[in-house]
């Protein structure tokens, strides 16, 4: 490939990646803005706390719904044109939620918003995966979990000033209280990415599995030049069967019956990746330093830090997952996930209650809580955040690579949903050093998975994976 040809091609596969990724902001920024929202919503539906819980959590719902439909519609509309429709609930949501008066609209509002995010969550790797060439593949892919992390430190900045601008979350501005502007802003980098979507191409794989090889090869030659792209589409009609389209039964293995090994070891991604407990930084991270004896402005500036560390530990998997593999660094994270976590445990375990019964720490242990947490934070971006999305996308065949991403997305936000609704519980009843030795033995029992199940997928064509 010549010179120009090469910067073309990485021009547009730059672009793509881009757009693509913007779903993966939007639920960086919803899980970030709903930490500042919390008491107006309180407020405004006269919510109990178990009534919060659900109201926050209901966009979990929406995502797991999302997340297992989006992967069988690709198969049939497209992956541009499900990202498409992604990117207009969402919009709509935001609006909605912004403006709700009544807890039942709102609620449908995030569910709404929910599957959205659950879709573009699956898509975007899996599209990404599918344009890219195989030695940046996995650079590429990792973009997801930057924007992902970048929306949620976005979001933080933007509550503190809304909020700050305002006197206080439940406060009016311009208007209307502070904190429906926290949801209605996530209208903006919701209508950029509907509109982006108009300008980037459909997967070449998508085409070539409807039959639309012209298509395909018209968009291969834009990546990588007329000669690759001849070549090309017969590898990638071959790796489709040749008797039916892409279908959800795909994944059973028609030899030995039961699901095929490689979507159980999806799975096992897909699931560890939110029994580790990372959300429980996100979703409550104020709530959790505050538990620890932090005040409130604290706790938000503590939110911001992990929020910055988490950008710069994705940017060191850019620079090493092409390099090292996807498998080295989930041993990485796996090992030290579980020694932060068990320096957490003690730092909570070695605390006292005040009179409210709220768990106090001393400066000592409560500096070492916050370098352990941080620590933590850098190793799960640093392997499981993204490199999960890596592996979903591009670790199943061609032929069952959308029906495998339905199941395995719609099991992460199913145990993202359950991490979260059961932290709280965890937390009163059994207190926070007993709820992060459950997270810390995760930890360790994924280090051994990864090991025996986890086969690396590094600079493999898409056209060669198996199981």
């Amino acid at each position: 490939m010549n010179g120009g040809a090469t910067r073309a091609n990485s021009g547009l596969i730059a672009m793509i990646v881009a757009v693509a990724t913007i779903g993966g902001l939007l639920f960086g920024y919803d899980s970030g803005a709903v930490n500042g929202t919390q008491p107006g919503l309180k407020a405004a539906f006269g919510l109990s706390e178990s009534g919060l819980g659900f109201t926050v959590g209901s966009l979990l719902i929406g995502c797991f719904i999302g997340a297992f439909f989006a992967g069988t519609l690709a198969d049939r509309m497209g992956r541009r044109n499900v990202m498409r429709i992604a990117a207009l609930l969402f919009l709509g949501g935001a609006l909605v939620q912004g403006f709700a008066h009544l807890q039942p609209i709102f609620v449908i509002a995030r569910i709404i918003g929910g599957m959205a995010v659950g879709a573009a969550s699956v898509l975007s790797p899996a599209y990404i995966s599918e344009v890219a060439p195989a030695n940046i593949r996995g650079r590429m892919t990792t973009v997801q979990q930057i924007m992902i992390i970048s929306g949620l430190t976005a979001a933080f900045v933007v509550n503190y000033y809304l909020a700050a601008a305002a006197g206080a979350s439940t406060e009016m501005l311009g208007g209307l209280q502070a904190w429906r502007w926290m949801y209605l802003m996530q209208a903006i980098p919701a209508a950029v990415f509907l509109l982006a979507l108009f300008l980037i191409p459909e997967s070449p794989r998508y085409l070539v599995s409807k039959g639309r090889d012209a298509e395909a090869e018209s968009v291969l030659t834009s990546l990588f030049g007329a000669d690759t792209a001849a070549t090309k589409i017969g590898e990638i009609r071959a790796s489709f069967s040749a008797d039916h389209r892409p279908r959800l039964s795909d994944i059973l293995d028609p030899a030995k019956g039961g699901i095929r090994p490689v979507v159980w070891a999806g799975l096992l991604l897909a699931v560890f990746q939110q029994l580790v407990g990372i959300n429980v930084i996100f979703y409550y991270g104020a709530t959790l330093w505050q538990l620890a004896g932090f005040t409130e402005n604290d706790s938000l500036l503590i939110n911001i830090v992990s929020g910055v560390v988490s950008i710069a530990a994705c940017l060191v998997t850019v620079a090493l997952v092409d390099r090292i593999g996807r498998k080295p660094l989930l041993l990485i994270g796996s090992a030290g996930m579980a020694v932060t976590l068990f320096v957490l445990v003690y730092a909570f375990s070695q605390g006292s209650l005040d009179a409210a019964g709220k768990l106090q720490l001393s400066p000592q242990l409560g500096t070492t809580a916050v370098i352990a947490a941080n620590l933590y934070v850098i190793f799960f971006n640093l392997s499981w955040g993204p490199v999960m999305w890596v592996m979903l996308g591009e670790m199943f065949p061609n032929q069952i690579r959308g029906s495998a991403l339905a199941v395995c997305g719609f099991a992460q936000w199913f145990a993202n949903y359950l991490i979260a609704q059961s932290f709280p519980v965890m937390a009163a009843k059994l207190g926070l050093a007993t709820s992060y030795t459950f997270y810390a033995v995760c930890a360790v029992i994924s280090f051994f998975l990864v090991q025996k199940f986890i086969h690396e997928t590094k600079g493999k064509e898409l056209e060669e994976m198996t199981g």
